[in-house]
């Protein structure tokens, strides 16, 4: 599993940037009085002040037609501001709402400015202004104002905890001009500070400070299922929760013109269904009720596309490579339980995964073991550290495991009944090190209680990962319980962090930064909510985070970003799972899309594709 389809914290992070990227660079082009039209963390930006689009965008695309998107769960909110907190944030309300600046697809850590036309900010990185567009306006006509964008970022973070914990050191937002707002840091050198202020939804603060329907002012403390008003390139058209969403595109849309907006949002209508079961997600698929489905099961892939509408080419299959970015998919460890803050009983659980024969019986052979916390990238520890990245572990060498200067990590190795038989039993010795006896065939502490755990997950089908993996813990006397719950259910237990092991997901940019804090920090993993699901609390980690935001050459950060690395590795504070490099999707062909794809945008699909109504004709227009 690829992605993290069943994963529902992927929709109430849809109002979270956290893959912006740190990674020191030269200036970005620079116009009068020190304005940049973009702002790029690694050389310059690919796109000078007078381009008319991104190159991997077809400016003449035809708009109209409607594209169906379909997800699991439901939703019950779109106020995007307490996403993660209250309520599911319903998916496709991005389409709505807008950011100061985008990124382009075909770069690493390149902004270009949406909302806002130009930013600057000093040398020291101690601050960022950003001066808003005039054109830029809200459905209702009135101008998108300097207010708007303090109300916004003051309200997330008070609101929304993961906001208030990745801007932790921005300490002022105000307005500074006429449409000039300006966000003050409490330190320099955080380079990539800059950047990532520019990446929250501004919200209208008139519309939220008016009254609704029912005469009663809003409350954006509050979840809602009222029309929200945007100055995005669609409008809400209809919702009905929990099941369907509709959005229609803005005929005359302030921003259609502007070069980060050719050729993209093409479709008239965009339509969200959700479903409660993931077998009958294929199923609706397979029925065309919805166009576009990214495959993240394996079995799915070799198995279920055997229907007559591939056969007769009206469904495309396609695999798009993914090169944006590195990724950690993992069992996780609840370490804020007793039982897990033993790391020689966190090591157990891996000895006691045989993933070459689950790749092989469940996976169809189709993945690779995952071996880094940043897998994919060029920034994966391997082998011993060496140069930079030695100098930079010996600086918190009292800080971390000695391990990390002699040992390079390995997953254990099966594929044979031998190399089980050897896992298991070296599971078995770290178990009784950690003061877990067998006793009548059940591994138990010296109270005699017996070593229990919770397999938790919301997607049924991840159930048959899970009972694979339960009779391997069993033979070492650890009784075991599979838990699949509703999504809604799910995402609350992992907001108050109730569960004893999961499985979660974290992607990676190509130049890690201040979002390292979230996932991995010691400030993280006692607020409700938290991207740091495991519970990491270590000076050593701290340390070399630390480190890689303030790296001040690329060097320098691929360096510290390995260094960490090693470290979250040397911890087992996760069992590694798998990966695949390529973003596998099946379609209704009735879409056009760019011959030269983004380089980083896989599939991006349907932000760049397009209604190509003789495709349509030929196979139906779908149900």
């Amino acid at each position: 599993m690829r992605a993290r389809a069943f994963l529902p914290r992927a929709l109430a992070l849809s109002f979270m940037i956290l893959t912006a990227a740190l990674a020191p660079a030269g200036p970005a082009v620079a116009q009068a009085d020190g304005w940049k039209h973009a702002s790029t963390l690694m050389g310059e930006p690919k796109y000078g002040p007078g381009f008319k689009h991104f190159d991997y965008v077809n400016p003449n695309a035809p708009k109209g037609g409607t594209v169906r998107s379909a997800g699991m769960g439901g939703f019950d909110n779109l106020n995007p501001v307490v996403a993660g907190v209250k309520g599911q944030l319903e998916g496709g309300v991005g389409l709505v709402y807008e950011t100061l600046t985008v990124t382009s697809q075909d770069e690493v850590s390149t902004v270009y400015g949406l909302l806002a036309e130009a930013m600057r900010f000093p040398e020291d990185f101690s601050a960022v202004t950003y001066r808003l567009r005039a054109e830029a306006r809200w459905h209702d006509g009135k101008p998108v104002t300097p207010e708007d964008v303090v109300f916004s970022f003051d309200t997330v973070k008070k609101l929304s905890p993961r906001y208030a914990f990745y801007y932790q050191h921005v300490v002022k937002a105000e307005k500074t001009g006429e449409r000039e707002v300006t966000f003050t840091f409490d330190q320099p050198g955080n380079r990539e500070l800059p950047q990532i202020v520019g990446q929250f939804f501004v919200m209208p603060k008139h519309w939220w400070e008016g009254a609704g329907p029912d005469g009663k002012r809003r409350d954006i403390s509050q979840t809602t299922l009222e029309a929200p008003l945007g100055s995005g390139p669609y409008r809400m058209k209809a919702a009905s929760a929990p099941r369907s969403a509709v959005y229609e595109r803005v005929a005359d849309y302030w921003g259609k013109d502007l070069p980060v907006r050719v050729g993209q949002y093409n479709f008239d209508e965009q339509r969200f269904e959700y479903f409660r079961d993931t077998t009958v997600l294929v199923e609706a698929f397979k029925g065309d009720q919805y166009d576009f489905r990214r495959e993240n099961s394996a079995k799915n892939w070799a198995t279920a596309y055997d229907f007559p509408a591939v056969k007769e080419g009206r469904v495309i299959r396609e695999e798009f490579p993914q090169r944006a970015q590195g990724v950690m998919q993992a069992f996780v460890f609840n370490l804020r339980r007793d039982t897990f803050k033993d790391q020689r009983v966190r090591r157990a659980f891996n000895l006691a995964f045989d993933f070459e024969e689950m790749n092989k019986t469940v996976f169809y052979g189709a993945y690779k073991r995952i071996a880094s916390f940043y897998e994919g990238t060029e920034l994966a520890s391997s082998g011993l550290p060496e140069g930079l990245e030695k100098e930079i572990l010996e600086s918190v060498r009292d800080k971390v495991p000695a391990a990390v200067f002699t040992t390079p990590y390995r997953n254990p190795q099966t594929g044979s009944p031998e190399a089980v038989r050897n896992n298991l039993r070296e599971a078995d010795r770290l178990l009784k090190e950690a003061g877990w006896q067998i006793k009548d065939g059940k591994r138990v502490n010296a109270a005699g209680k017996q070593l229990t755990i919770e397999l938790l997950a919301y997607d049924s089908t991840f159930e048959r990962v899970l009972l694979f993996l339960k009779p391997s813990l069993e033979r070492l006397g650890i009784g075991v319980g599979v838990r699949i719950v509703d999504p809604a259910q799910y995402e609350n237990r992992m907001r108050d962090f109730d569960f004893d092991v999961t499985t979660d997901l974290w992607a990676q940019s190509l130049s890690p930064g201040n979002e390292q804090r979230e996932y991995w920090g010691s400030g993280a993993p006692d607020r409700p909510g938290s991207r740091n699901t495991a519970g990491i609390k270590d000076a050593g980690v701290d340390a070399l985070i630390d480190r890689v935001i303030f790296a001040k050459s690329r060097e320098e950060l691929t360096a510290a970003v390995k260094a960490l690395d090693r470290v979250l590795l040397a911890g087992d504070y996760v069992v590694p799972q798998w990966t695949y490099d390529k973003e596998r999707t099946a379609r209704w062909d009735r879409f056009g899309k760019p011959d030269l794809m983004p380089l980083y945008g896989a599939s991006s699909f349907p932000s760049i594709w397009w209604y190509d109504e003789a495709k349509a004709k030929r196979i139906g227009r779908g149900g």
